[in-house]
């Protein structure tokens, strides 16, 4: 599917041209052209990615093969982007879709293969907007990445009420197995940090002004992007130690539960153990035991079990493994 805007003087003055009107366009330097490819047919990324921009062979194979990693390429005469944006939910946890871009001096290319909540609001913006949006390419390029840098912050607030949950879990005595939501929940943090961490880096390079395609008052910009995505980083940093410290309470929790049971165990060991030998010795099978015959041998073997074991039950007590 393909979606086009154009901008005169910052201004919305057209929108979903047809084939031979984006021709005009592009050839019009006074106007600023952005085409939205959404999961575009093979012939929709033909006639547009080489047709109407003749963008570099490699840069189009980078559009239709995914990346795991975002990365910028200088060409001759515009900046090509890989982007990721992120949405999170409880039941379907991360969804990453690939967003890629091509900057030009009077032009913006937006790739991508499934639809995306940054674009969608992007558009929007652009479409209900009245005044000035974008006087350049590398605005509406902002504009985009700002709306997909935005949308970390619901992935940061379900992370952040998921790890309060298990913190809690982790204190309550009745929940014993958590070893696998915590792994999992370690996961999520560590991707989102694999998606931010790239992105940052690409980001600052385009703050400190290495590519010609973003104008020196647009900088300041870049680089309020670029905080924003360290504030995330650092928050995803703050989850991860805060899971360590989940993880080392749960593994104390659980090895003094085990030591619980292994004294309970013990106790009990202990507690039967005068029994079992006063048992084991009378019940060995001789013929002659003389204290056997004795009408107050089973009366006062009964006595003296009772007494230890009771003495042993005291012992266990003080040490308190009962």
């Amino acid at each position: 599917m393909i979606h086009s805007f154009v901008f005169s003087d910052g201004k919305l003055v057209g929108r979903d041209l047809e084939l031979e009107a984006l021709r005009l366009v592009r050839a019009d330097k006074g106007l600023t052209l952005w085409v939205d490819l959404e999961n575009p047919t093979a012939e929709e990324e033909k006639l547009i990615l080489e047709g109407v921009f003749q963008f570099h062979p490699l840069a189009i194979e980078d559009c239709r093969t995914p990346n795991s990693l975002p990365k910028s390429e200088d060409y001759d005469d515009y900046l090509f982007l890989v982007t990721h944006a992120v949405d999170f939910t409880r039941t379907e946890k991360f969804n990453t879709t690939e967003l890629d871009l091509f900057l030009g001096k009077d032009f913006l290319v937006t790739y991508h293969a499934a639809p995306l909540k940054s674009i969608a609001a992007t558009k929007e913006r652009c479409i209900k907007a009245t005044g000035v949006i974008a006087r350049g390419p590398d605005r509406l390029a902002h504009m985009v990445m700002d709306a997909v840098v935005d949308l970390f912050i619901p992935v940061t607030d379900e992370l952040r009420g998921e790890l309060e949950e298990l913190e809690e879990q982790v204190l309550s005595p009745r929940n014993t197995k958590l070893t696998n939501q915590l792994i999992e929940v370690r996961g999520e943090i560590a991707h989102l940090r694999e998606i931010i961490r790239p992105q940052r880096e690409m980001i600052s390079r385009l703050a400190r002004g290495e590519s010609k395609m973003i104008r020196t008052v647009m900088l300041p910009y870049f680089r309020d992007l670029r905080d924003n995505l360290i504030r995330i980083d650092e928050t995803a940093a703050s989850f991860a130690d805060r899971l360590l410290i989940s993880f080392e309470l749960f593994l104390n929790k659980s090895g003094f539960q085990a030591n619980e049971g292994i004294k309970a165990l013990t106790a009990l060991t202990a507690i039967s153990l005068p029994a079992s030998i006063i048992s084991s010795w009378y019940g060995m099978n001789f013929t002659s035991i003389p204290e056997l015959r004795s009408p107050y041998a089973y009366p006062i073997v009964a006595a003296v079990t009772v007494c230890l074991t009771f003495v042993m039950w005291r012992w266990c007590k003080r040490r308190r493994w009962i």
